[in-house]
């Protein structure tokens, strides 16, 4: 066993993954995540001294939310940037140390995480081969499924911190609980029932967080309306912008206005669509190709250059045509890929090398037409609640399916396209997130003039079916949610699906259904507990599924 990881829906046989990674990542990338992820918790312990006497440490909060970035998967595979971040992190755990010195804090039996030290790439490998480090450093199952679990639900929470951070959107609180949270990890005395209290914390920080950026996002950019999108293509040369991070999309496009080339988004990027500042730029032409996984058939075709502001990059293949024109910025990064520097003194990102490299290049070749519709997140929903509150009074909805969260290979995935399409009419699918393109091009009609897929947006966006959901419990004076006519059957593929899940349980959604398979990391006797708990379940086939959720 040379690296172990399961924190991806596809880990090997849905066990772990030991010699590399089904994502693509090697070996030694993958324990040098664990390593930093290790040196992160150190930091947090210095972190949580700070915290108890009102020190302001910027700077932490910043090493935090780029570390653990970095380690979602499909975000980043460059080994050299990780080497630089423990170096950075190691820099900075030894200034945090010397600060709370002065102060007079007491520094003395600190855990290894905050004491390690080494310079050399050889001393770095040496430690994360340690027993010490990484995801089998806790010998009890339960534990250590409960511990990761809390892990990647920090991590989760981290990516959508930095993209509220990106926009001037904070919330000190938020960061204090990441610390709190990664240094629980490391606390032997902790029972199991005490990390499942966490576990719940940590969901309703993961609400709180999913609130700081939609309040970001619309608050920069306006709510998200009712769009179309054109998935067909112009005859200019163009860039594909996939990942998530609008600030990159505002800053690329005010950048190519007036430059001949267009943007069209991919993946996840899809609903900057649906943002009205955004629509502004005549040159935002469109939407190419469909989930993350497609992404070596469609680049190919794509022809201009490509930009990953976050996950999810699929590693090229040998002989691939594109590999020399992805660059990545923000916490992704790939060997060979080309980066842009992150903003420096509150300046935009440089897009220029980009913009000229997309100019000498053929316009994309088209490879479907037609468009899509989204841009059903909670405010325009309320907008409809009328609408929508005497369909379902008269029995023109029956039923509401959350079906959001994510997109992967597995041929297994296919049942969520099955599912769609088997749903009864008198239903509506609220969706956001990537697993959307399962479904979201399918010609399943309307209800009443209301279309039957409400696309909510990107998976932080989740955060809106929410919303829509305590609204409507609201208007139909309900006791609990769980009493609406809404089921919910979810797609999970990463850590960001993962705070998700722990924030839909925190505001006590009970019943969800996960798949196509439950997580690795998590042991039978977790399992049992979310099931106990929370009614969490996996799913079978449609149409056996289909009888429970009609019931």
């Amino acid at each position: 066993m040379s690296m172990f990881c399961y924190q991806c829906q596809e880990t090997a046989k849905g066990k772990g993954c030991t010699m590399q990674g089904v994502c693509g990542k090697t070996s030694d990338v993958a324990n040098l995540q664990d390593l930093l992820i290790y040196t992160l918790k150190g930091i947090s312990i210095l972190g949580l001294k700070a915290d108890e006497i009102g020190m302001n440490i910027p700077e932490v909060n910043k090493m935090l939310v780029d570390g653990l970035f970095m380690t979602i998967t499909n975000a980043n595979f460059d080994k050299d940037r990780f080497v630089k971040k423990i170096r950075e992190a190691l820099e900075l755990r030894e200034e945090l140390k010397a600060q709370l010195k002065e102060k007079g804090v007491e520094l003395e039996n600190l855990h290894d995480s905050a004491t390690w030290y080494g310079e050399t790439v050889e001393a770095f490998e040496a430690k994360a081969d340690s027993v010490q480090v990484g995801v089998l450093a806790t010998e009890n199952e339960d534990i250590r499924s409960l511990r990761e679990l809390i892990t990647y639900g920090v991590k989760g929470m981290a990516a959508y911190v930095e993209h509220a951070v990106n926009l001037g959107f904070e919330d000190e609180n938020i960061y204090k609980f990441m610390r709190k949270a990664l240094v629980a990890t490391l606390d032997d005395s902790l029972t199991v029932d005490e990390l499942v209290a966490l576990t719940l914390e940590t969901g309703k920080y993961g609400v709180d967080t999913m609130a700081l950026l939609d309040k970001a996002n619309t608050e920069t950019y306006g709510n998200p309306e009712i769009t179309e999108v054109n998935i067909g293509v112009r005859n200019n040369p163009a860039i594909l912008i996939s990942g998530h991070d609008l600030k990159d999309m505002e800053e690329l496009l005010k950048q190519t206005e007036g430059t001949g080339v267009d943007v069209y988004t991919h993946g996840e990027m899809l609903p900057a669509h649906y943002y009205p500042a955004f629509k502004k730029y005549p040159h935002f032409a469109g939407n190419y190709g469909n989930a993350w996984w497609k992404q070596k058939e469609e680049f190919e075709k794509f022809n201009g250059p490509i930009l990953f502001t976050t996950n999810c990059i699929v590693p090229p293949a040998p002989n691939s045509s594109y590999a020399d024109r992805v660059y990545t910025t923000g916490s992704t990064g790939y060997p060979g890929f080309k980066h842009i520097p992150d903003r420096v003194d509150g300046q935009a990102k440089d897009f220029s090398e980009i913009i000229e490299h997309a100019k000498k290049l053929p316009a994309p070749t088209e490879i479907e037409t037609g468009k899509i519709v989204g841009g059903f997140a909670h405010n325009q929903v309320f907008a409809l609640a009328d609408q929508i509150v005497e369909a379902v009074k008269t029995g023109a909805i029956k039923k509401f399916f959350v079906m959001a969260g994510c997109d992967g290979r597995m041929k297994s995935r296919d049942y969520y396209t099955e599912f769609a399409t088997a749903l009864p009419k008198d239903t509506v699918i609220l969706t956001a997130g990537c697993a959307k393109y399962k479904y979201n091009k399918l010609d399943l009609g309307d209800i009443n003039g209301i279309p039957r897929v409400f696309d909510a947006g990107q998976c932080n966006d989740s955060y809106s079916l929410a919303l829509i959901a305590l609204k409507l419990k609201e208007i139909f004076k309900l006791e609990d949610v769980n009493e609406l006519p809404i089921a919910y059957n979810i797609a999970w593929y990463e850590q960001k699906a993962v705070i998700v899940l722990l924030g839909l349980l925190y505001l006590g959604v009970k019943n969800i259904h996960l798949g196509p398979t439950l997580p690795a990391f998590l042991s039978p006797n977790v399992v049992n507990v979310l099931v106990e708990n929370f009614g969490i379940a996996g799913i079978t086939n449609v149409e056996d599924d289909m009888k429970i959720f009609m019931a």
